[in-house]
């Protein structure tokens, strides 16, 4: 009789997209790619695809603090990642997560398509509350010079000196737009500041690769990588992603990331294009 190892889980704190690409949608099927058993607390519904955010509807702190007890009550949860929190109150909610747990925050404030996810509000509770208790955080430019009030000629690896003094490890994703190489600012636990490099990847089919990264992140940390390789590891996942939804046709808008394995198990339909 063949035995399975039982699997690591991971909890998402996030938002649904309903076009599948970002929020809990990214974070599920990433878990799964990586062999890991995904829960989630949803924080809000939003009615989206790939042009845009058309509607948001935002559960109360008390409807995402059920769904997280419901999960740690049952399940031996060993990593947890959030995405878009959406209210200060359900921010807080973060913040009493246990604290033995890798907590991978990815501070969801603007969609990709410029939409706002996040007041001021929130950037407060994440600047005075979760990034306390956030083991790494991982925000793309935009994201932390917002955090930290920083304007756009501050250089990267200061941005996140400025994110890293307020309490978390920093991945601070991207780069310089249209530029030939991604590099991603790590600053580790002590305040060691380096870079991870890898070619950009031209493509539109990008929309959720910060779910992506983050997710791939908590569950590295969750098996007890350190995390510059655990950075490293979620990168070249992201990365391998992205070259493979290079080539998808979807949406009108930004297309997904493809978060589905490279190989596929089953045939071609003809008619699929």
């Amino acid at each position: 009789m063949t035995r399975t190892r039982t699997p690591l889980v991971a909890l998402t704190v996030a938002g649904t997209d309903s076009g599948g690409a970002a929020g809990v949608a990214a974070d599920l099927t990433t878990f799964a790619a990586l062999g890991a058993h995904g829960t989630c607390a949803v924080t809000a519904v939003t009615a989206q695809d790939t042009t845009g955010v058309h509607r948001v509807v935002q559960l109360s702190a008390e409807d995402v603090q059920a769904q997280v007890d419901a999960v740690l009550g049952d399940l031996p949860v060993a990593a947890v990642k959030t995405g878009m929190l959406g209210t200060a109150q359900v921010a807080r909610v973060v913040t009493g997560l246990p604290a033995h747990l890798p907590l991978v925050v990815d501070p969801v404030l603007v969609a990709t398509s410029g939409a706002e996810l996040g007041d001021e509000a929130v950037v407060a509770a994440y600047r005075d509350h979760v990034l306390a208790r956030a083991t790494v955080v991982t925000p793309n430019d935009d994201e932390a010079r917002r955090l930290v009030g920083a304007g756009p000629d501050e250089a990267r690896e200061d941005v996140a000196l400025a994110l890293h003094a307020l309490g978390p490890a920093v991945v601070l994703t991207g780069g310089d737009p249209g530029a030939a190489t991604c590099r991603d600012v790590v600053v580790d636990e002590r305040g060691h500041v380096r870079v991870l490099e890898h070619p950009t990847v031209p493509t539109t089919g990008d929309h959720g690769t910060g779910c992506t990264f983050s997710a791939a992140l908590a569950v590295h940390l969750g098996r007890g990588r350190p995390l510059v390789d655990a950075a490293a590891a979620a990168q070249s996942f992201v990365a391998a992603a992205l070259r493979r939804s290079a080539g998808w046709h979807l949406g009108r808008g930004h297309g997904p990331v493809a978060h589905t394995c490279p190989r596929d198990p089953y045939p071609r339909n003809p008619q699929e294009s």
